[in-house]
């Protein structure tokens, strides 16, 4: 049977063989000439890129194979298998409902969303819970229609796989150099950091005088609004394994199903406030075109036709598909986020943690914000080699959404309504306050922070405060499909100080512990003196670029 058992046994074989000297030079030498060969590096650079390979890859992958053996999980590899062949055909069972109902397309659900809840219906917390009161236990379909092994391999899905979306954000991108982001998306930056920063100071209050002292939640709820609004599904379940082990049980279903309704009321709140919006006189009523999501030109340099076809000599002499050399590069990425969290987690052992009786909060962290640190650094690595044409961006979208699906599906076939249930009350709470903050900055504070085409650019961060990035390309471009406002370039520069922080970046993942660590008023007042920077400097760097504007108009 191939299992993690026999994998670890042929990680430990590999690592007697390469601890050889003989053969340890022999294998070094292979890689210092298959990266030159490959990549077209220099020989300095191939001499790193092949010892580090050497030294880090086996170690790196024989505790990753000894973690996974630790787990001891309940099924093989042709459940795995049987999992993702049913994952595959759920996704078209999406796809088939939602282009078969009109409703599902006014309101831009993905197809993964849909087939996440399809399968959450057919699984043991829906059809399998009808079955067991109506049948008893014994009955066929007491869990679902979906093996128990197929379950349990998709409860694992989420947490792995964000890690492969989190990598590829960044991969085949453009990064100007800090001056020229902040020169382009300065206001959106301050505007997109208030709404997140706001997410958690309105959450945390409500942990502090309704969720816990009324529903008996555990305080970390007020985490769940930026982790599910802000972070979307992919978040929420990617923090799912860490809320479970601080203690809060309830917290990945609730966040599940806040970033459920978050992606839901995004498109309708933006679809009303883009009739609104026309109506005040905000967007010029000439605006035309449609309103699908399709890849529009950025300007990326990788994208001329140079680089087309330098990418085009050199995949005729890699002898590997394009996907894989890309998936290759999605592994390195992951790979320099899990040595970033090793490091991180050892300084935090030796230093305020020592012993495992001091703070403790890096070792809480997820591997996923770390990963997209990984992604900047060898996209960064890349330009500077000059070999940033062998990353083709939209393979990379590709690469990023087949795992966002899997994703998705796998998170909402996992939820238990049962928990939901039980906790309608705090669900509705969260629900409602975290859709009236976004709704309400947006309206009153987004004229206030940006000076030029406020609507056009703000209704974009409010509209991925709400669910995903997806969402927000999506009502810029409702009501600017030509991109007369420049939204959708200074968008896309804000994510390089925003995905890195907030939106499931390092400080969602430390929140929960810091809750947990401290509690929720040192938190509170942390994130709202964040907030109130961010506030006061969005309103003063509003005043200082219309002055200057008014100065070169007189």
């Amino acid at each position: 049977m191939f299992n993690i058992k026999n994998i670890s046994l042929i990680v430990s074989r590999i690592r007697q063989v390469i601890r050889q000297p003989v053969e340890q030079l022999r294998l070094c030498s292979r890689l210092i000439q298959q990266s030159s060969t490959w990549l077209n590096l220099p020989l300095p650079g191939s001499i790193i890129c092949g010892a580090g390979f050497l030294l880090l890859g086996p170690w790196g992958f024989s505790v990753l194979a000894q973690e996974a053996a630790d787990q001891k999980p309940s099924y093989d590899f042709q459940d795995v298998f049987l999992a993702f062949v049913l994952l595959g055909f759920l996704i078209l069972v999406g796809r088939l409902i939602r282009q078969s109902i009109p409703l599902l397309q006014a309101l831009f659900l993905p197809s993964s969303i849909v087939a996440g809840v399809v399968a959450l219906l057919l699984g043991p917390s829906a059809l399998g819970a009808i079955a067991s009161s109506v049948a008893g236990k014994e009955f066929f379909l007491a869990n679902g229609i979906f093996p128990p092994e197929v379950q349990a391999v998709w409860s694992a899905v989420p947490g792995v796989f964000i890690n492969i979306v989190f990598a590829a954000i960044f991969l085949g991108e453009f990064i100007p150099s800090p001056r020229e982001i902040w020169r382009v998306a300065a206001p959106q930056v301050a505007f997109g950091q208030t709404i997140a920063w706001g997410q958690y100071v309105v959450g945390l209050l409500l942990a502090i005088t309704v969720l816990t002292p009324i529903f008996k939640l555990d305080p970390i709820a007020g985490a769940l609004i930026e982790i599910a609004f802000e972070g979307g599904h992919g978040t929420a379940a990617g923090m799912a394994q860490t809320l479970t082990n601080l203690g809060f049980e309830a917290g990945p279903d609730l966040a599940l199903g806040l970033a459920t309704v978050g992606i839901v009321t995004g498109v309708l709140a933006g679809v009303f406030l883009a009739n609104w919006g026309r109506k005040k006189g905000y967007i010029p009523t000439d605006y035309q075109g449609d309103v699908e999501l399709e890849e529009a030109s950025d300007g990326h340099p990788d994208q001329s036709p140079e680089a087309k076809a330098a990418r085009a000599r050199r995949a005729r002499t890699l002898l590997i598909d394009p996907m894989s050399l890309h998936f290759g590069f999605v592994g390195l990425a992951i790979g320099i986020g899990w040595l970033i969290l090793q490091a991180l987690t050892f300084i935090e052992s030796v230093t305020w943690n020592r012993g495992g009786n001091g703070l403790e909060i890096l070792s809480a962290i997820p591997l996923f914000p770390l990963a997209l640190v990984g992604g900047i650094i060898v996209q960064i690595v890349l330009t500077r080699l000059g070999r940033s044409y062998l990353i083709n961006r939209q393979l990379m979208n590709r690469i990023g959404g087949v795992a966002l699906d899997a994703t998705i599906v796998t998170a909402l076939a996992s939820i238990s309504l049962a928990v939901l249930g039980s906790n309608i009350g705090a669900f509705l709470v969260l629900s409602i306050a975290g859709i009236l903050w976004n709704v309400i900055v947006f309206i009153y504070l987004a004229p206030r922070m940006i000076p030029t085409y406020w609507f056009e650019r703000g209704i974009g961060d409010m509209g991925q405060s709400m669910g995903v990035t997806a969402t927000g390309l999506l009502l810029m471009r409702m009501v600017d499909p030509s991109n007369r406002s420049g939204a959708f370039e200074s968008f896309a520069y804000k994510q390089l100080f925003f995905e890195p922080i907030v939106g499931g970046g390092l400080f969602t993942a430390a929140a929960p512990p810091l809750i947990n660590r401290f509690g929720p008023i040192p938190v509170l007042l942390l994130t709202s003196v964040i907030l109130a920077f961010w506030l006061i400097f969005g309103l003063l760097n509003y005043r200082q670029i219309t002055s200057s504007m008014e100065a070169k108009q007189g």
